[in-house]
């Protein structure tokens, strides 16, 4: 850990409050359909993300480049351009997939994006917990947890299944009672906020809301690479689902946790780069029965 200065300090208690407040600015574009200003407010929050990193760093040597920079830009690239198309093509998927009309429009705003949240959080939750227990779904899920460090980008660093497979349980529930396009892009927009938090290099402050909350001090749990010990805390937005399902552990179980503590359990030679990286699934269930439990 860092030495407190006053600077680091001040970055410390207001990064979360910041990031707060371009997450309001998200809903209110998205409810305006000012896309470009949604756009610009989503880079701004990649830019101080990456500048609070610096400046109040949880582990100064995860800012360093890994060898892995190149590789998790292309991995978001991807990732956010598969998000895009799919926001895109709602109308569409709305015309054949609503099976009962009864989005509560009349709803604010705030309010209807607030229970897409809820909803779509339960969902990723389940798949992700369920990503830990099946051997076909972990397959794709480890290479998240191939991370060697964390920062802002490692939030979009997925194999293109899993990415498919998360957002398909987070938004199925929403998109046959008959999510709205502006709400869905709302969600898209705070998903993409809320990774920033969940893996920034940002020694943060935000008291007991880390007990509820799903950010980085409990998400470094979930990244431990020892047997079982990463099978806790799968909530994307919030920990409310990992008490219920009794996979909730304290972010303050472990305050301290380096590069040698995470990682995809029994594998330090998982593959690096990124074409390695999509085509390692396959070769592994080539070798694994998929019906196989596993737990990491």
């Amino acid at each position: 850990m860092t030495p407190s200065s006053p600077l680091r300090t001040t970055v410390r208690l207001t990064y979360v409050p910041v990031v707060v407040g371009l997450a309001g600015l998200v809903i209110w574009f998205a409810d305006r359909g000012a896309h470009l200003a949604l756009g610009l407010t989503l880079a701004t929050a990649v830019a101080l993300s990456f500048a609070a990193e610096r400046l109040a760093a949880y582990d100064r040597t995860w800012n360093q480049d890994h060898d892995d920079r190149g590789r998790d830009a292309l991995h978001a690239i991807v990732n956010e351009t598969l998000n895009l198309a799919s926001v895109a093509a709602l109308p569409l998927i709305a015309t054949t997939l609503v099976v009962a009309d009864i989005w509560p429009t009349s709803w604010a705003f705030p309010l209807q994006v607030a229970l897409a949240v809820i909803v779509f959080d339960a969902g990723v939750t389940l798949a992700h917990r369920a990503s830990h227990r099946q051997r076909i779904l972990w397959s794709f899920h480890a290479v998240h947890h191939s991370v060697p460090r964390f920062y802002g980008l490692n939030g979009l660093m997925k194999h293109p299944v899993h990415q498919a497979i998360e957002m398909t349980a987070g938004v199925a529930v929403l998109v046959v009672i008959g999510l709205p396009r502006n709400v869905a892009i709302a969600l898209a927009g705070l998903t993409v906020i809320q990774l920033l938090l969940q893996h920034s290099n940002v020694d943060y402050a935000v008291g007991p809301l880390g007990r509820w909350w799903a950010l980085n001090a409990g998400h470094r749990l979930h990244h431990l690479s020892q047997p079982g010990a990463g099978d806790t805390n799968f909530g994307l937005y919030t920990l409310v689902w990992d008490r219920l399902l009794r996979t909730y552990t304290r972010p303050e179980a472990r305050p301290t946790i380096a590069t040698a503590d995470i990682g995809v359990t029994g594998r330090p030679d998982y593959p690096t780069a990124y074409t390695a990286q999509i085509t390692q699934p396959f070769r592994d269930l080539a070798r694994h029965s998929s019906n196989t439990t596993v737990r990491t």
